[in-house]
């Protein structure tokens, strides 16, 4: 360790994994593990590894009964912290203290009560009690948001100090869709799901489709294909949900001949399934970012999203993409679509996504944080 390097914790359970946070984390912290100033430890319960300058410490978790989980964690993750000693701790989910709290959803009370729309089980209230012992100790120096969204909610619930609060997006590898060769993208893909080359091909991600509102979607698109049955459109559905239930949508609507469904993708194959598509849209019903959103505005595709969608603070409506005020009225998302089959229009919006894409790197969300953690020791 150089001489003045800091030494700093990263916890989290589950590292580098399959989900929102756990790629989020992972990708930041290996960034910021690149400058010497920071000699960076994961303390995790998992981890996808090894990672170059990277030091990690099993942390245990006791998940039965279920209620323990989240404390558990909490616990033996401050034994360790305590052991170790560390001059800056970045808790990427819910500790009992740490100096920044990164916060990739919104208050667990409020996602159970306003978004599940089910009462606390003991779980959920052990699981908010850890994160308002957190929020309300007085270790905290920053919480950070990965949105406009969640921050509002943050401060709904806690009425922290605002100025205590930044808002810190997720990053994107706008490199890895500079590497790729669109056109042949284009052709293999679409030769994969018999999807024409002259189609207008729009694309759903998601691993909920009810939450994600696949069906807003589905029922848009009858519109548009009831007002324009000439316009050769075919929607790509790539991820996990229930597609019986969608199929059974899409044939009462008389869509079934344009909705296709690939089940769930790699990563790799995700990226040259965005470069082979045309429009991209999500209309989540909530949705604390939506990574998604960012991944296809740096493979040049235009956006269409609700209003509950966090990443939308990155969508400049009607120029890199369309921002839907109230999801379920499905005449406005036809209408945005429509307006987007014209493809010279949707190439210059594509065009103004990836330069928002550009904009959000994770070596500029790294360089972010890296400030923060400057400011704690200030």
């Amino acid at each position: 360790m150089e001489p003045d390097c800091r030494r700093i914790a990263v916890v989290i359970p589950k590292y580098g994994l399959t989900g929102g946070a756990e790629d989020f984390t992972a990708e930041l912290t290996e960034r910021i593990a690149r400058n010497p100033r920071y000699d960076i430890h994961v303390l995790a319960n998992k981890w996808a590894g090894p990672a170059e300058r990277i030091i990690f410490h099993k942390v245990p978790i006791i998940t039965f009964p279920k209620f323990l989980t989240t404390i558990s964690f909490a616990w033996f993750a401050a034994r360790l912290i305590s052991k170790i000693g560390f001059d800056l701790v970045h808790a990427q989910d819910r500790i009992f203290e740490a100096d920044i709290f990164t916060m990739h959803g919104i208050p667990h009370c409020l996602w159970v009560r306003e978004i599940r729309g089910k009462s606390m089980s003991l779980y959920d209230r052990v699981t908010a009690w850890v994160e308002k012992k957190l929020v309300t100790g007085h270790r905290c120096r920053y919480f950070l948001a990965v949105s406009g969204l969640a921050k509002e909610k943050f401060l709904q619930a806690y009425g922290t100090d605002s100025r205590m609060v930044q808002i810190v997006h997720p990053g994107v590898d706008t490199e890895k869709y500079a590497h790729l060769d669109r056109k042949l993208c284009r052709r293999e893909i679409r030769r994969e799901y018999g999807i024409g080359t002259e189609d207008t091909l729009l694309l759903f991600v998601a691993m909920n489709f009810d939450i994600k509102g696949l069906d807003r979607l589905i029922t848009a698109l009858a519109i548009l294909k009831s007002e324009r049955p000439g316009e050769r459109f075919k929607l790509l559905v790539v991820g996990k949900g229930n597609i019986r239930k969608y199929l059974r949508l899409a044939g009462k609507l008389d869509i079934a001949d344009r909705v296709v469904f690939t089940g769930v993708m790699g990563k790799e194959k995700l990226d040259r399934t965005y470069m082979a598509s045309d429009i991209f849209a999500i209309l989540s019903r909530f949705d604390t970012f939506g990574m998604v959103v960012l991944e296809a505005m740096a493979a040049s595709l235009p956006v269409v999203v609700t209003e509950c969608v966090g990443a939308k603070d990155l969508v400049r409506d009607g120029i890199n993409g369309f921002i839907v005020e109230g999801g379920d009225d499905a005449m406005q998302i036809s209408g945005k679509i429509a307006f987007l089959l014209d493809r010279e229009k949707r190439l210059i919006m594509g065009e103004k996504a990836h330069a928002t894409a550009l904009s959000c790197t994770w070596e500029k969300v790294a360089q972010r944080v890296g400030e923060l953690y400057e400011k704690v020791h200030a």
